[in-house]
């Protein structure tokens, strides 16, 4: 039987273990563990942590009273996993950004037998010792993925972060380990925000971190986390082709159909996901067979009658206001209920320097990076400098991220970014529309109308609300926007 210290120890590394890592819960108890200075980074704190964790295992494994009671052996077990996950981290990070390098090729799984036998002598069968370290790369893909791409100090963007770790893990990883690992394609997952915010991100990020079971005789996982995420821009594809892209087609189910073609949903696997991107945009015949899917599991091609399964996970995104889009009846309440298991915002560039004046910094550095490959004080210099002298005070940034990635590439390229001035002014001056015509100049009327049906379109997400504001039908302002 544990000491009542060793068992308080061990608790608290096993609520550590299971512990949203982005959440302020997770840092509190591994501080008081480690006991680590208020200064110390937490890298210093884990490596702290495990130091003493180490320490205890090896007392309690070495002592003859080896037959623990249930709840004991199970504490226990938690802290020699914990430590283990810990043990291979650095390892896992570089098979992630291998299996990146290779894309659908699978990558060879080098130190996977020594890892699954250090599990199994721990005490585990085989099985288990399988999965467990199926779940330590789970859990490590999750980390780097949401750690990696989603960067930023704000409120916001820690929010997200954790709501993305919930996203994958439930609220509690222990009900997700126990229960739910394989269960997660029934759990769909909404994210709303405006374009360039970085939804295409956070779908990634989810849809590259699940489940995915290590073959011991391969020495690889089943498959690549590269090609088990399956993203689909739906606003790309005109109406007549959504669902052949989606669901497949037969040979001659259609004029122009000269073979065969396997969709998006046939071709994501059991433990992948697809990301259905600008889902605002597509009509109520679509949203209807996508309830099918979502209900059912099951699909047909066009012109096929066979019902296929789909297992994999459903990420739906938009940028459009979904309130009114409901409102309307464009888009179908059963089907808003069938996707929002999870709905998830992901917050405006605006929104985040609001909350932390630091975070365009943050963003400098790494947008270099990516396109760089590295993170130059003096270009993250001179691209401040730049955006200080080319834009007042309170910049909307209307095309968020994405804008400010374009933003540093053309100060790389001219030292000089004036903004988006059509869409910013739209923001700044959102009732006033005959401001726009003036700002906007000397146009074609063709032009001119482009530019004013983009812009109300912008601002208010509805097609219809843009013809009832100029006067136009429906169609011709859908062929102005397009």
């Amino acid at each position: 039987m544990l000491s009542s210290a060793d068992r308080d120890f061990f608790a608290r590394v096993s609520e550590a273990a299971f512990a949203n890592p982005f959440g302020e819960e997770r840092e509190r108890i591994d501080r008081s563990l480690a006991r680590a200075p208020r200064d110390a980074g937490w890298a210093e704190v884990i490596e702290r942590l495990l130091v003493l964790v180490r320490a205890r295992l090896r007392e309690v494994t070495s002592s003859e009273k080896r037959r623990f009671p249930e709840s004991d052996r199970v504490l226990v077990e938690q802290a020699v996993l914990f430590d283990l996950f810990h043990r291979y981290r650095d390892a896992f990070d570089a098979l992630i950004q291998e299996q990146v390098a290779r894309g659908d090729r699978l990558a060879p799984v080098t130190f996977g037998a020594e890892a699954v036998r250090a599990i199994a002598n721990a005490g585990f069968d085989a099985t288990e010792s399988r999965r467990h370290f199926a779940f330590f790369y789970q859990l490590r893909r999750a980390f780097y993925f949401i750690d990696h791409t989603l960067p930023g100090g704000s409120a916001s963007m820690r929010q997200l972060r954790e709501r993305l770790w919930t996203n994958v893990f439930t609220h509690d990883a222990r009900l997700y380990a126990r229960a739910l690992w394989r269960r997660m394609e029934d759990f769909s997952t909404f994210l709303l925000g405006g374009t360039g915010t970085g939804k295409g991100t956070a779908a990634a990020a989810i849809g590259r971190s699940g489940f995915i079971p290590y073959d011991e005789k391969a020495g690889t996982f089943a498959e690549s986390f590269v090609g088990s995420f399956l993203s689909i821009n739906l606003s790309q594809f005109p109406e007549a082709l959504i669902e052949a892209e989606l669901f497949g087609h037969k040979k001659g189910a259609f004029t122009g159909a000269v073979e065969a073609h396997e969709g998006a949903f046939a071709r994501c696997s059991p433990h992948g996901a697809i990301f259905l991107d600008e889902i605002g945009e597509v009509g109520v015949p679509v949203q209807i067979k996508l309830l099918r899917v979502l209900q059912e599991r099951t699909f047909s091609p066009v012109g096929g009658h066979e019902a296929e399964r789909f297992s994999g996970r459903v990420i739906a995104a938009t940028n459009r206001p979904l309130d009114e889009l409901r409102a309307a009846g464009s888009f179908r309440d059963d089907f808003y209920y069938r996707l929002c298991s999870d709905v998830i915002a992901v917050p405006s560039l605006q929104q985040r320097l609001r909350e932390d004046d630091r975070e365009l910094d943050v963003l400098l550095a790494f947008i270099l990076r990516r396109i760089v490959g590295d993170d130059s004080p003096e270009m993250r210099a001179m691209v401040r400098e730049a955006i200080d002298a080319g834009l007042p005070p309170g910049y909307p940034w209307p095309g968020n991220v994405r804008e400010l990635e374009q933003c540093v590439r053309r100060v790389l390229l001219t030292r000089r970014y004036t903004g988006d001035h059509l869409a910013s002014s739209m923001a700044r001056e959102p009732d006033d529309e005959r401001r726009f015509l003036e700002a906007a100049g000397d146009d074609t009327a063709k032009g001119l109308l482009t530019r004013y049906c983009k812009a109300l379109y912008a601002r208010h997400g509805t097609y219809e609300e843009v013809a009832r504001r100029t006067g136009l039908d429906r169609r011709t302002v859908k062929a102005y926007v397009r």
